[in-house]
């Protein structure tokens, strides 16, 4: 049975803009309060949280939160706003998160001209901000879920859930941006391994594999639209949001089953699941789940033998080509990362 958002209260990184503005959105459609934790507000989400500012306004309240997510105080101090303002949060979801940018980049390295990443500062921003953001983030909610629930019996607990934004690079390994994969695929490792959590102290955590989603994540850097062709497709951070809502919810999704993949007189065939109607099924929402969010489908992804988003509509990026050979003529340069 899924649960009712109405009165709960969430804490969203990165929800100043694109998927998790969308999912901030759609939380506070269901009447969820939400604490909008992100560096700025872009007008569109500065206009959502000034509409939600006080219950005379809306049935759910929002409220900004300055937030550097590389900065681990700034972390706390997001659990320390939904408990002054909403009692304590319900649902978090530490969704921040940059694709390879220039200012930190592994084609870019340390003390090169585009790279903000120092070589004496030992660490990449793209990891602070991808990896350890959601790992430290996951603890201190956590701490928060454990220290605000009841301690008498597991039965007891009520519901929490943390949700993650994974990639179907954390499938993949496209080799524009090997450490933005890297993290994506350190992510689902991360999640699978909390699944215990869901059954022994009713915390839920999952995540969405999103795939080339229309967000500023993308529209907003030449570098990335360069690798979109006339015959890729977007996904709309809409889509992506209505999937997390289903997954911190806890019900039930409908999901597509695929294709598998058989073996006839020594030759691997694939085989389709059907009609639109018998490719998909609904399955239970449990921890540890995967989903990973396409044009029009939705796909569990699996933690062996998992077939990948392949083609699938909304997951190609048909000009990456391109990209790769201006990498390759930078390495064969001479002067690459000096």
């Amino acid at each position: 049975m899924a649960l009712s958002l109405a009165g709960k209260t969430a804490i969203v990184t990165g929800a100043g803009s694109g998927i998790n503005f969308a999912f901030a959105k759609s939380l506070l459609s269901k009447r969820c309060n939400v604490v909008f934790a992100d560096l700025a507000l872009r007008p569109e989400a500065q206009e959502i949280v000034s509409n939600h500012a006080s219950p005379s306004q809306a049935p759910a309240r929002a409220v900004f939160q300055h937030t550097n997510v590389r900065k681990w105080h700034h972390l706390e101090r997001m659990f320390h706003v939904a408990t002054k303002e909403f009692g304590g949060a319900d649902i978090v979801c530490p969704g921040a998160g940059v694709f390879e940018p220039p200012w930190s980049n592994f084609w870019h390295p340390p003390g090169t001209a585009l790279s903000q990443d120092s070589p004496t500062s030992n660490r990449y921003s793209i990891l602070d901000i991808n990896l350890t953001h959601p790992i430290r983030t996951t603890q201190l909610a956590l701490s928060h879920f454990l220290s605000h629930s009841p301690k008498d019996s597991t039965t007891s607990r009520p519901p929490k859930s943390i949700l993650h934004i994974s990639s179907i690079a954390g499938q993949t390994s496209p080799l524009p941006g090997p450490i933005y994969n890297a993290t994506k695929h350190a992510l689902n490792g991360f999640v699978r391994s909390l699944s215990p959590l869901h059954s022994r102290l009713n915390i839920l955590v999952t995540a969405v594999a999103p795939g080339v989603i229309r967000t500023p994540l993308w529209t907003e850097h030449p570098e990335k639209l360069r690798m979109i062709s006339d015959d890729d497709e977007w996904v709309s951070p809409e889509d992506v949001a209505a999937v997390m809502t289903k997954l911190v919810e806890g019900g039930e999704v409908e999901v597509a089953e695929g294709k598998t993949v058989v073996e006839v007189d020594g030759w691997k065939v694939e085989v389709s699941a059907g009609n639109e109607a018998e490719g998909r099924k609904v399955m239970k929402v449990e921890g540890g789940m995967i989903l990973e969010v396409g044009k029009e489908r939705v796909r569990v992804v699996k933690q062996f033998m998992d077939e990948g988003p392949r083609d699938a509509r909304g997951s190609s990026v048909g000009n990456k080509g391109v990209v790769e050979e201006e990498i390759f003529r930078a390495l064969g340069s001479g002067t690459w990362g000096v």
